[in-house]
């Protein structure tokens, strides 16, 4: 079954914004809505990405080479800070164990935090087969507040020791990992190339949504299509109703329990993300109308090419599997109509 996409775009539009404009030179109205200016309509400046430096493609090859580490067994010294230690432990309350304080072959990462402080601290100097005991204390604010601000013995017994082995940068490497380099250099360029496309292309999304979100701050719907908007919600809530499902738990439990609320209020709030999902479609389509913005087939299809990039599909073929044809041309229509505004409108220098 595709999914529907609708929510997609949702999320796209309605990203958290940094910029806003509120004036300009021209609107439009119709029967549904009025816009009181989209064209010439001013915003904030977005700043122009600056430079790719070295440092910053050496920090992206280093997080990739991180990435591709592999984990090699350790036997001939002691546990050390970074390494993942196996261990049995079994933790005490005045001298009660208790509920989810033991644990067996627990992998644990050192320096990860993921225990109360101290207790991955302890574990660093410990060969394999040592058993020792070790006292700490809760924290006063744990989640758990039955425990929160106690003492504990823990007694933990080292059973594994695991280190990260990341790959060196390398001609090798680069032909393993690269379909476009084959050196070391041939990779730091593509790497920095590809650094510059992400940059451009976040501002270029910045720019992009700045001026839609001007344009959707200055319009007032007069009639929302009540069949579309019911439409929407309904495929909303059939999604949740299919989550909760999957969970095995009843609707009325998965929204409380999940969402936080009680169902009459999470359907309000689906009930306004529907309309502000059909609003921004409307305005997508008022504005093409009188601006004469087209989706032709040429269009369409380098607004595919653009979206399965951007949404991180395999290639076109993926993302039309993915989705109704209407929903990605809808989609298409309305980044097209974006770069419009984004070439329409006045950029003001902040004071």
């Amino acid at each position: 079954m595709k999914k529907r996409m609708t929510m997609l775009l949702a999320g796209a539009l309605a990203a958290s914004m940094m910029l806003a404009g509120c004036s300009g030179s021209k609107g439009l109205e119709t029967d549904e809505l009025k816009i009181s200016v989209y064209k010439g309509v001013e915003i904030d400046q977005v700043s122009k990405p600056g430079e790719v430096t070295d440092e910053d493609v050496e920090e992206r090859i280093q997080t990739i080479l991180r990435m591709g580490a592999t984990k090699e067994d350790v036997t001939d010294r002691a546990v050390e800070s970074g390494d993942t230690a196996t261990i049995d432990y079994t933790g005490r309350i005045d001298g009660q164990e208790f509920e989810g304080g033991s644990a067996a072959d627990h992998p644990l990462v050192i320096g990860s935090g993921s225990f109360i402080e101290g207790f991955e601290e302890s574990v660093i100097g410990h060969n394999i087969g040592d058993t020792y005991d070790w006292q700490g204390a809760f924290p006063e604010d744990y989640r758990n507040t039955d425990y929160a601000g106690k003492d504990v013995v823990f007694t933990i017994t080292v059973k594994g020791i695991s280190e990260d082995v990341v790959p060196e940068l390398n001609d090798d490497f680069v032909k393993e990992n690269s379909e476009k380099s084959k050196s070391v250099k041939e990779y730091k360029a593509e790497v920095k190339k590809q650094l510059k496309k992400e940059n451009e292309n976040r501002y270029e999304a910045t720019f992009n949504q700045a001026v839609w979100q001007a344009v959707l701050d200055n319009t007032e719907v007069k009639k929302y299509p009540e069949d579309e908007v019911k439409e929407l919600s309904d495929s909303l809530i059939d999604q949740y109703k299919t989550t909760a499902e999957y969970y095995e738990q009843d609707y009325e439990t998965f929204i409380q329990e999940q969402m936080g609320y009680g169902v009459k209020e999470f359907e309000k709030q689906v009930d306004e993300a529907a309309k502000e999902s059909v609003k921004q479609t409307m305005v997508t389509e008022a504005i093409a109308d009188k601006e004469k913005i087209k989706l032709g087939e040429k269009e369409y299809k380098e607004q595919l090419k653009k979206m399965a990039s951007d949404y991180g599909y395999e290639d076109v073929d993926a993302l039309k599997a993915s989705a109704e044809e209407d929903e990605l041309k809808e989609i298409a229509l309305n980044n097209m109509v974006k770069a419009w505004l984004r070439e329409n409108c006045v950029q003001v220098a902040a004071k």
